[in-house]
């Protein structure tokens, strides 16, 4: 293989980074998260104790990265790494605890990601994390609207640098989370 060959292949895999983009809501989203959500209640059967779309693709009118959160509750969180084989089999790639303990993480989309799934066994403090932020915004559309346009910003500004758009997401997320569980705890 020449020296030409090899930098062509190496430039065509730097050129498959994965975009940051940010696009204006979509209506499609809630029931591309129901498709999904029922085929993985057809994985989990019994085990599955609830199913929650989380994250912005979960609250309308918000811009999002066009990428659906789904948030299965289980009652053992083990029964995730005993169907592993099944999510695989759905098109899923699992990647364990991927850096929240007691966790399953599982994507489908490769570098077009359309799903990440976010397994949790019932009572995980994270699920009510998740739920209160969503809720919140669905409740505070201005707040959501400024978490979109952030967002919006920060694609733009780093439309190849994942950790960048995150960093970038952070204080505004913590403000929020702050405000959010302030409301939760006035109902």
């Amino acid at each position: 293989m020449t020296l030409r060959h090899r930098f062509a292949i190496l430039a065509r895999r730097l050129i498959r980074i994965r975009k940051v983009e940010v696009r204006p809501f979509d209506r499609r989203w809630e029931s591309k998260f129901r498709q999904e959500a029922s085929a993985i209640e057809g994985i989990f059967g019994r085990h599955l104790v609830d199913i929650h779309h989380i994250g912005s693709t979960a609250i309308e009118g918000m811009k999002a990265k066009p990428i659906i959160d789904i948030m299965p509750v289980l009652d053992n969180i083990n029964r995730a790494d005993d169907y592993t084989p099944d999510m695989v089999a759905s098109g899923y790639e699992g990647l364990g605890e991927n850096g929240i303990q007691g966790r399953r993480f599982y994507q489908k989309g490769g570098d077009e990601r359309s799903r990440h799934v976010h397994i949790f066994e019932a009572g995980h403090p994270e699920i009510e994390r998740h739920l209160v932020f969503r809720d919140y915004l669905r409740s505070h559309p201005q707040d959501a609207a400024a978490y979109g346009e952030l967002k919006e910003r920060l694609a733009h500004d780093f439309p190849h640098d994942i950790e960048r758009y995150i960093q970038g997401k952070k204080s505004l997320v913590g403000q929020i989370e702050v405000r959010a569980f302030e409301w939760f705890r006035k109902l």
